[in-house]
């Protein structure tokens, strides 16, 4: 049986990394905050003048109002997996900042814990960012549209571990472009994000289920048109079974990278 050696100080890796956060947020809060528009200056208006409307559930959606969670649900992905790859890369590996934590009572299971947390707080953070300025463009159905921040913490959980995986892996930070190739960018491409899933060939369709962000697509885009389909109570179960499975993996494979 796997045992974890955690407690409640895990919460100061958490912190810490929020107090270095406080000092950068300027910068860290450029791409959220630009990115939507980008995309939906460049898809939403661009293509959607070619595309019009979709069938979405039962009813017809704009383009714009059809893509606006898929960057959304791109954004929590990106956010949390990139936090816990790149940067925790450099923090473990060039700020030796791992074993600074490590020289106080806290134990390794509870700072690679307190990491992917905070993994899926900025997930979070860049969600209610992006949030502020899709709505703007009246593409988000409030009171339903909140409950994309419970969402990006789940969805945020699950790519933080998958990033921490790869962190336990990789022998230097450039071998990241390799699970970025074979790993984000296709769910980037194939998973409902910029067209229905439904638009793929059928061998396809079942490949893009097995992707995490395809049912977490499929969740931001319930919630944000305030229509909770059966998709997103799947989607909700499986980004928990699908983090229930690989945090233990990630804190595994830490221990193996670090305990020598």
């Amino acid at each position: 049986m796997i045992r974890f050696d955690l407690s409640r100080r895990l919460l100061r890796v958490w912190q810490r990394n929020l107090l270095v956060y406080r000092k950068t947020w300027k910068i860290s809060f450029v791409p959220p905050l630009t990115e939507p528009l980008l995309y939906l200056t460049a898809f939403g208006v661009g293509l959607g003048g070619l595309v019009g409307t979709l069938t979405y559930g039962d009813v017809a959606v704009g383009y714009t109002a059809f893509i606006a969670p898929g960057v959304i649900a791109i954004n929590i992905m990106q956010g949390a997996f990139f936090e816990n790859t790149y940067s925790s890369f450099v923090r473990m590996y060039y700020q030796k900042t791992f074993d600074a934590m490590l020289a106080t009572p806290l134990t390794l299971d509870e700072v690679i814990t307190g990491e992917i947390l905070w993994g899926a707080t900025k997930a979070v953070i860049g969600t209610l960012l992006m949030m502020l300025v899709v709505s703007l463009f009246g593409l988000l159905q409030f009171p339903h549209a909140l409950l994309l921040l419970p969402a990006a913490f789940l969805g945020g959980l699950a790519f933080a571990c998958a990033g921490m995986i790869c962190t336990a892996l990789v022998p230097t930070i450039e071998t990241f472009n390799l699970p970025i190739f074979l790993f984000i960018t296709p769910m980037f491409l194939f998973s409902g994000t910029f067209f229905p899933v439904t638009n793929l060939p059928g061998w396809a369709q079942l490949l893009a289920q097995a992707l995490p962000l395809t049912h977490l697509v499929e969740l931001c885009r319930s919630l944000a048109l305030g229509r909770f389909t059966n998709g997103a109570l799947v989607a909700v179960v499986y980004l928990a079974v699908w983090s229930a499975v690989l945090f233990p993996l990630a804190v595994i494979g830490m221990r193996r990278r670090l305990v020598r």
